[in-house]
């Protein structure tokens, strides 16, 4: 006896113009992708390789990696070297080379292209300072003789299990740097995170590379671009030395300082949400655009404030900070030791997005 399969309208109609179901299946799923907003679609791909990264463990190595999304392993970051600062999750150097290229697919699907590259020079910057600048130490926790450099000394760690609907956080980082991205649905953030560089300049294959360069670079050329009345309100008088926002300092704020941005010609506002891009703009594009528009909208309450010489070549401390950001670049009595930080007083660590 045949089988017979009720068909809904749509289908009948397909087969009697004479289009497959298989083709009809097909349409459907990429009518369906098609309406999956950027945000969506990037979460996925991002669980997806969070899933892989898993999948390449045993039950041992996910206990290690895995922690609740409420876990004081949330504020567990710092700019500090292990194992002067004890991290949590899985090391690098223990880690396969296939479980390695695991964890680095997944900062490839977490970040922009210009956040990975950021990412990758300062580990290699890290592990500059491991071979040239630090009497080759290279210990990972409990090897004794002092902090440990390199690539081999970043973890990675998971709060909550990855999904593209229930919060939970990717928190990567190691010796200047901190990468806690949290996301909930088709909704992300990356505050705080703390990117950092020593040494600031460095060769590597016959090329300069400066982790932090445009940073830097762009921020003196607004402070230089500023006439002398706006310069008035941008320097502050007194000195900033390092960061007022950094690690361990959640939950403290700063009076808004400097010159407001709706000041600034919008030639100079373009110059200064550039700046702000180099941050924001670490996470992956379907995020740091939209958090780039809501940047912007707040031109009357955003803030550019200026610590330290104007010339470039010098260590100078600026600060951008509106209602939902703080941006602080901080070099360490030298050029060539860098820390910045960046925050959303409003978001960070996933407050407002993850309540809902």
């Amino acid at each position: 006896m045949p089988r017979f399969v009720r068909l809904g309208s749509f289908a009948a109609l397909a087969l009697a113009a004479g289009i497959s179901t298989t083709a009809l299946a097909q349409r459907r799923g990429s009518s369906a992708r098609s309406a999956a907003s950027p945000q969506a679609e990037a979460t996925a791909r991002i669980v997806a390789a969070a899933q892989a990264v898993l999948a390449t463990l045993d039950e041992a190595g996910k206990a290690e990696v895995l922690f609740a999304f409420d876990s004081p392993q949330r504020t567990n970051w710092s700019n500090l070297p292990s194992p002067m600062f004890q991290r949590n999750g899985l090391r690098l150097a223990d880690l396969s080379a296939a479980q390695r290229d695991a964890v680095m697919s997944l900062l490839s699907a977490a970040l922009s292209a210009d956040g990975y590259r950021k990412v990758n020079q300062i580990m290699d910057g890290d592990e500059v300072l491991r071979t040239q600048g630090s009497g080759g130490r290279g210990r990972g926790p409990g090897g004794g003789g002092g902090p440990s450099f390199g690539k081999d000394q970043y973890f990675l760690a998971f709060l909550g299990t990855p999904s593209v609907s229930a919060p939970w956080m990717l928190q990567f980082g190691g010796h200047h740097l901190a990468i806690n991205l949290t996301m909930a649905g088709s909704q992300a953030t990356m505050a705080p995170s703390l990117p950092a560089a020593q040494p600031a300049t460095y060769t590597i294959e016959g090329r300069t590379v400066r982790p932090l360069g445009k940073e830097n670079d762009k921020a003196f050329a607004l402070i230089n671009a500023l006439d002398e009345t706006q310069r008035g309100q941008a320097i502050l008088n007194y000195r900033v030395a390092d960061l007022v926002l950094g690690a361990g300092k959640d939950g403290r704020t700063i009076q808004p300082e400097g010159i407001r941005a709706s000041a600034l010609t919008p030639a100079q506002q373009t110059m200064l949400w550039d700046i702000a891009r180099e941050w924001a703009g670490i996470v992956h594009d379907a995020f740091g655009e939209p958090r780039m528009a809501e940047i912007r909208s707040s031109v009357n309450d955003t803030y550019f404030a200026w610590s330290g010489p104007t010339t470039n070549g010098s260590a100078a401390y600026f600060r951008i900070q509106g209602p939902t950001l703080v941006i602080e670049y901080a070099p360490q009595r030298s050029v060539d030791h860098i820390h910045t930080i960046y925050r959303d007083p409003t978001n960070d660590y996933g407050a407002k997005i993850a309540a809902k």
